[in-house]
């Protein structure tokens, strides 16, 4: 059985056919898109948890442990730094040699510097070099998750028959929800050990043990065919020369749009899965080893979230179920800070199954179908890398940064993370209540939405 990734009795812009997709082909693109993102959040848990818990003692020894924390979070932001740069290398071959060579080549990338990390020095061995090397493979790591995003998404979206677009698409989210998973309890196993044998080794097995999730994502992704709308496209001559130069010339509207509606979604998505562990530790004093513990109980709820805010936004319109996600998490912000200070561990418990229910995979799973649908078909990878990930280093990069600041300014008090919270994701909802429908929009089509 065949299935067609364009609305039916659609015309298309210069009458573009894409070739109709097995059920093989569509199955084997969704593992494709899911893997790969199990592999890019288990590298951001398990170098946030490593931040939370350890990182501090093991690269920044000579600091107060509040100078050590924002320093740890300040590599971690450099990871963010490097997603925009990745986006931009990889947009030149995306739109035009292809989805499938950017998501084997942001692959490699991702999992030799995630595995790299296990190996190495820490300050107590070589001073001050170990906190250099360990930010240069945070820039690695994020210079692939840059363009692997992106892709994953785009691809995913061309693949998708019919009615089905929010569903495909949120095979991403889902899959970074189940790296989530994987990342927390990667943590939850080594800190059974002895605490001098995890501050040795232990923690290295975190970081080396991704080499399983990278050989099982570049099996999958190596027999992939390419999604059949670039295909089409690429067939027809339908690229462009310089697809930046002209998403940047052509795209400012949906480029807007993306950038603004990323933005806030990411920071609440990185609060709840970075920052809020080191509130809970260094502010309501709660065990350290309940932070994976917590982690990985909001990654089980951000499962089936993914699954179902991807398919309410193919039943009820890609508009409607985002401003509604914006909204909670908007009103969410102070009763989220409120209830985790009670130290109170079944109400900590409540607010991470929240956060990664409306935040971390839901909401972004809302948004990724609109996403490629804003673009025109000449460049949209490009679109997608440079609004989302420039978008990510506002929201998402510097958000545990700014939340660590606000925390000393403020001596432990969490109102002003509250306040940025709802600022922030203010901005993400005003804007995707302008933001037009795109729900089915033709993906052949070389203009933007309107």
């Amino acid at each position: 059985m065949t299935h067609s990734p364009l609305p039916s009795g659609t015309q298309t812009h210069g009458a573009l056919h894409p070739p109709a997709v097995t059920k093989t082909e569509l199955r084997r693109a969704g593992w494709a898109g899911f893997i790969g993102t199990v592999l890019e959040n288990y590298d951001m848990v398990v170098y946030g948890v490593g931040t939370a818990i350890i990182f501090n003692t093991l690269f920044f020894p000579n600091v107060s442990p509040a100078v050590g924390f924002i320093a740890s979070f300040g590599a971690y932001a450099v990871g963010f730094i490097a997603r925009p740069l990745g986006g931009l290398f990889f947009s030149r071959y995306g739109d035009r040699i292809g989805r499938k060579f950017v998501l084997v080549a942001t692959l490699a990338l991702m999992g030799t510097a995630t595995f790299a990390m296990g190996l190495l020095p820490t300050y107590e061995s070589v001073g001050i070099l170990a906190p250099i090397l360990l930010t240069v493979l945070r820039f690695i790591q994020g210079f692939g998750a840059g363009a692997e995003m992106a892709s994953a998404v785009v691809l995913l979206a061309e693949y998708a028959p019919k009615g089905k677009r929010g569903a495909m698409t949120s095979l991403v989210w889902a899959g970074a929800a189940v790296g989530s998973v994987f990342g927390s309890g990667a943590w939850i196993l080594v800190q059974l050990l002895p605490r001098e044998d995890l501050e040795s080794w232990g923690w290295r097995l975190v970081f080396l043990s991704s080499a399983l999730v990278t050989v099982a994502a570049y099996l999958i992704r190596r027999n992939m065919k390419e999604s059949p709308v670039f295909t089409e496209l690429k067939k027809e001559h339908v690229e462009a020369a310089s697809p930046v130069s002209e998403v940047l010339k052509k795209g400012r509207r949906p480029l807007r749009q993306v950038f603004l509606i990323n933005m806030g979604t990411h920071a609440h998505s990185y609060i709840y899965q970075a920052f809020l562990g080191t509130f809970l530790i260094s502010v309501v004093n709660i065990d350290k080893t309940l932070i994976p513990q917590m982690l990985a109980m909001g990654g089980l709820f951000a499962i089936p979230a993914a699954l179902i805010a991807g398919r309410a936004t193919d039943r009820w319109g890609r508009k409607p179920v985002n401003v509604f996600i914006l909204g909670f998490l908007f009103l969410f912000s102070f009763p989220a800070f409120w209830l985790s200070s009670t130290g109170n561990v079944w109400l900590i418990a409540l607010v991470y199954a929240v956060g990664f229910t409306f935040a971390v995979e839901g909401g972004i799973a809302a948004q990724s179908a609109m996403y490629a649908e804003l673009f025109g078909s000449k460049y949209r990878y490009a679109g997608v890398a440079i609004a989302r990930e420039f978008s990510a280093i506002l929201g998402g990069g510097i958000a545990p940064i700014i939340c660590s600041a606000l925390l000393a300014w403020a001596t432990n008090s969490y109102w002003p993370i509250a306040v940025y919270m709802m600022i922030v994701v203010g901005i993400s909802l005003f804007q995707a209540i302008k933001t037009p429908e795109t729900r089915d929009r033709d993906l052949t089509l070389e203009e933007n939405a309107s």
